[in-house]
């Protein structure tokens, strides 16, 4: 009796590694989204609901197991919504779509804040930031929502964040390092540092100004495009809007009916 029940425990448990392990490697292919969940991409996530049908489970999924591997803290908040969860979830969700199994796992904590918020660390406020030092994500809830009142504005705080965060997990040694190809890379560095240099002259730019503070801010700004006015940027900077689509593995204009995959 004891024996069997050894064997059986042996059995489940081994069966429970087993299932975290091609969840946590996998994403979670074999854990379903809850049913709340899927209602709030349904009513509020404009990119999930371009998505043709056939792609939303994976997007679901991908979601599901973003919210499982992540803590998410409010701040100056009494708790954090499911709304809230799953919208933050969708951004990183959206940014990381053509990359599977990318699930930005050294950030392992976001904080919430209700707006603006003031930062001891760099003695200014903000709407956001990245911490690798401390694996956080932080984002102003009211900002956040904003970035979505007009999708067309290019101004997007969660996938302005969620591009930092992208950008530095492919550095950071971890399970996750090195996921973007290098040879595309290399040839983002190139095209970027060419136009950040015009923004630094004060040239006229498809991109606003703050793109030319640094290479990370071009970037940002240029994934918040991407998604927002991508046929604006397809037409502006054809090479960079390309380069990009192959450095994300997907490309919005396809996603939106603009034109055929090539």
């Amino acid at each position: 009796m004891h024996t069997g029940l050894g064997v059986l425990f042996l059995f489940l448990f081994g069966f429970g590694i087993a299932y975290w392990y091609v969840s946590s490697r996998r994403g979670a292919a074999i854990v379903p989204i809850n049913p709340g969940y899927r209602k709030i991409l349904q009513q509020s996530c404009l990119y999930y609901q371009r998505l043709p049908a056939a792609k939303r489970p994976s997007f679901e999924r991908k979601v599901q197991h973003f919210i499982m591997l992540k803590r998410f803290v409010p701040r100056q908040l009494v708790q954090v919504t499911a709304e809230m969860k799953v919208l933050i979830a969708a951004a990183a969700v959206q940014l990381t779509f053509g990359l599977p199994h990318i699930y930005l796992r050294h950030f392992k904590t976001i904080l919430i804040y209700p707006d603006t918020y003031y930062s001891t660390i760099s003695r200014k406020y903000h709407k956001g930031e990245v911490n690798p030092a401390w694996g956080i994500i932080v984002l102003s809830w009211r900002n956040f929502v904003e970035g979505y009142v007009n999708p067309g504005d290019s101004i997007n705080l969660g996938l302005h964040e969620m591009a930092h965060a992208l950008r530095l997990e492919n550095v950071i040694r971890n399970a996750e390092y090195g996921f973007l190809n290098e040879e595309w890379m290399d040839q983002w560095e190139v095209m970027s540092l060419r136009e950040l240099y015009k923004l630094r002259k004060g040239e006229s730019h498809f991109f606003r100004e703050y793109a030319g503070v640094n290479e990370e801010e071009f970037f940002a700004i240029a994934v918040e495009n991407f998604f927002e006015r991508p046929m604006e940027f397809w037409s502006h900077m054809p090479e960079l809007y390309r380069v990009l689509c192959q450095i994300l593995k997907q490309d919005p204009l396809v996603l939106y009916g603009y034109r055929k995959a090539s």
